[in-house]
């Protein structure tokens, strides 16, 4: 009965402004109108990342509850973790709208938000306030008209680490005007030292945009290595519009969902040849065999949130079960012995 309730509020969303029902799903979240199936566990899918215990290795990606007003209930939805965000340290409207757009040929969005928050005071009364029965991160960002987006990055971590299990520096964003410049050797590492000097105890991780080369790559894992981070999340959206059916398709701003996988799963797995590093594997994962093959890929673990538009808080769940399955079928007793199993298929 609950999926056929789900299936009709997504038909109903789906007629309406993308950016006006994504309001909506939060508001309903919010009012318990949603699935709570709590976290979802088995031995087999018990697992740790950067020292943190999860329940599952299925985590939400950051972007889908920006201003952390939905941790309680998202944290009950299956998910294994959150990670919430970006705050940027003053509050921003971000781009002009419209500004996210679905592109349902492809099972895809694109979306131009630019870091669209309500800045890292606000964001951290919710965080101190939450309630969250699982690990909780928060995706940090920089403002648009910052003179030093280095320095805000540190900022923000200074600000929130109290309230969260672990950060993310997010310097992958597209859509940011020349935010993706941060990703350079002497930058990134600039960065990510100011970063770690104030973050305590609290873990750091590093997001990574998908439009990088061999070269690029094996200078940010050499960086990431070099600042101790503590786990790279590969992939953010995408600047590629290959193969799009979509009349949206010529949209400016970041594409996710299914055409990312193949792309972002390839950039997972020349990483994780290149470090030990702890990697998250994001971008087109829609189904347990889209996790499964991250893993395999080199994950430890996993983030979605384009495919919930399509399918729904009740994916989660079937995702997570599907891959604990999957995992039995080919004789792996948890998560990590899986880890990288089939990392050849990708490189």
């Amino acid at each position: 009965m609950k999926r056929a309730l789900e299936q009709l509020g997504l038909r109903a969303l789906r007629q309406i402004d993308p950016e006006k029902a994504h309001g909506l799903a939060l508001r309903a979240l919010r009012s318990g109108l949603a699935a709570s199936a709590g976290p979802i566990s088995t031995p087999r899918l018990r697992t740790q990342i950067a020292g943190l215990d999860v329940p599952n290795p299925i985590g939400l990606a950051a972007g889908f509850d920006k201003n952390a007003e939905a941790i309680a209930p998202l944290s009950r939805a299956g998910f294994g973790f959150l990670e919430v965000g970006a705050a940027t340290p003053l509050p921003q409207p971000g781009n002009p709208k419209p500004r996210l757009f679905r592109l349902r040929e492809d099972a895809a969005a694109i979306n131009r938000f630019g870091f669209n928050n309500d800045g890292m005071e606000a964001i951290g009364r919710r965080l101190a306030a939450a309630h969250a029965s699982i690990p909780l991160g928060i995706n940090l960002g920089a403002n648009k008209t910052s003179q030093d987006r280095a320095a805000d990055f540190a900022q923000v971590m200074a600000h929130l680490r109290g309230h969260v299990d672990f950060a993310t520096v997010n310097v992958s964003s597209p859509n940011t005007e020349k935010l993706r410049d941060l990703q350079g050797p002497a930058a990134l590492a600039a960065l990510l030292d100011g970063v770690m000097q104030v973050r305590g105890n609290t873990p750091v991780f590093l997001k990574i945009a998908p439009d990088l080369n061999a070269s690029e790559i094996a200078d940010i894992a050499a960086v990431a290595r070099e600042a101790k981070v503590d786990a790279i999340i590969a992939t953010n959206t995408t600047l590629s519009r290959d193969g799009l059916q979509s009349r949206h398709a010529h949209q400016a701003g970041g594409l996710s969902g299914q055409p990312l996988f193949d792309r972002s799963t390839r950039v997972l797995a020349q990483l994780s040849e290149q470090t030990d590093i702890p990697l998250i594997g994001v971008g087109g994962v829609g189904s347990a065999e889209q996790a499964y093959a991250k893993i395999c890929a080199g994950a430890s673990a996993v983030q979605l949130y384009t495919a919930l538009v399509y399918g729904g808080l009740s994916l989660v769940q079937d995702i997570a079960l599907g891959l604990d399955r999957l995992l039995k079928r080919d004789g792996f007793a948890s998560v990590q012995e899986a880890v990288g199993s089939r990392k050849a298929d990708w490189l």
